[in-house]
């Protein structure tokens, strides 16, 4: 009989272990993004008398009383505009806490506690915010080092150097740091190579969520005044769904826009109309090459930049453009033609005779054989 009684309590207690068991559900994971609006799910089964808690870091953030008529204690002072519940939402077993304007102080492990005649239900939730990576550009120092920035990054990322044709034992130098908000810039160096042409800087976020890749190609051109230069850019393979533009510098100046296309529109913005254009039937295939017409010597001497901007991908060709007068060249072939002239002027003329001892006159014999004479 005592046996019998034993098992008895022992299932009962099996049976008020189960429940527990399975209402014990495992963390959930959600990543919001910094500055943006954020739901952070929590549903219960309603009975119309719930008493609704939500923690972080065990730290009470918000406390509902919901019971046909909805009251609310008050939260937090930090909080109080920025975390809510949706009152029409609680009769239907919604608890979802509201956050708006995710910050980075907000990230943390997350409980929602619903009590009620039903008995307790909780649910965890933890939370990560990440300010996403927005734009990854490059630039060449004077001191012959190329550099990769990012701002406005969190957490931190990783940085990552590459060239074309590949080259080993690449020796970079990265600084990163936060600002008031908690968002990070980056900003890394490398000391560029004489025979590298193409520099490769990829970005990735902590979470893995992100790859950027920027690239750096370097080049340069002689042209000659008033002949029509064509100036290259080829983007990467598999480039799609791009925006090209191109600028223009000249020493110690800003860069000027030039043209812009947009390949989904087919949409051409050229600034200087006239003088430069793109080849459209080869523009789609990923060659913005720039055709530059009658170009002239001082105006169009300089830096031209193209850049292939697409979907977290930057490729930017910078070629250093000379052109040649062609006044300077005209004089420089004249110089030569007057130089030829002269040396065939000069082996055309008559030599000059040069008298030597037997081409003496007869009388200054003579006059020798006399005095000679007067003397024996």
């Amino acid at each position: 009989m005592r046996m019998v009684k034993a098992l008895a309590q022992a299932f009962l207690r099996l049976l008020w272990i189960l429940p527990l068991a399975k209402c014990k559900i495992p963390d959930a994971h959600l990543t919001c993004l910094f500055s943006e609006d954020c739901v952070l799910p929590c549903s219960f089964k309603p009975s119309g008398n719930e008493i609704i808690s939500w923690y972080r870091q065990e730290v009470l953030l918000l406390s509902h009383f919901h019971q046909g008529g909805d009251q609310s204690d008050q939260p937090p002072k930090d909080h109080r505009t920025r975390m809510y519940l949706l009152q029409d939402q609680l009769s239907r077993g919604n608890a979802s806490l509201h956050l708006s304007q995710c910050g980075i102080k907000d990230r943390g492990r997350y409980r929602c506690l619903v009590n009620s005649t039903l008995g307790q239900q909780e649910s965890f939730i933890i939370m990560k915010v990440e300010a996403p990576i927005k734009m990854v550009t490059m630039e060449i120092s004077k001191n012959t080092e190329i550099q990769c920035l990012s701002k406005d990054i969190f957490p931190a990322p990783r940085v990552q150097w590459s060239t074309l044709p590949p080259k080993a034992n690449l020796r970079s130098t990265t600084h990163m740091a936060p600002n008031t908000e908690g968002l990070y810039s980056v900003q890394s160096k490398l000391r560029m190579f004489g025979n590298t042409p193409t520099y490769v800087c990829t970005v990735n976020s902590t979470y893995g969520s992100q790859s950027w890749k920027s690239s750096l190609q370097k080049g340069e051109l002689i042209g000659e005044a008033g002949r029509e230069l064509s100036i290259p850019c080829m983007a990467p393979q598999n480039f799609q769904n791009f925006f090209l533009t191109w600028t223009f510098t000249r020493t110690n100046d800003k860069p000027k826009d030039i043209l812009s296309y947009v390949s989904q529109t087919r949409r051409t913005s050229n600034f200087w109309e006239g003088r430069v254009e793109l080849e459209q039937d080869r523009v789609l295939m990923g060659d913005g090459s720039l055709l530059l017409h009658n170009p002239e010597s001082q105006e169009h001497t300089g830096t031209y930049t193209c850049t292939f901007s697409g979907f977290q991908s930057r490729h930017m060709v910078q070629t250093q453009v000379a052109i040649r007068s062609t006044s300077r060249r005209s004089l420089t072939a004249n110089q030569g033609k007057a130089d030829r002239t002269t040396l065939e002027d000069t082996e055309m003329q008559p030599m000059e005779t040069i008298k030597t001892s037997d081409d003496l006159p007869m009388d200054n014999c003579q006059l020798t054989a006399g005095h000679n004479n007067g003397h024996t």
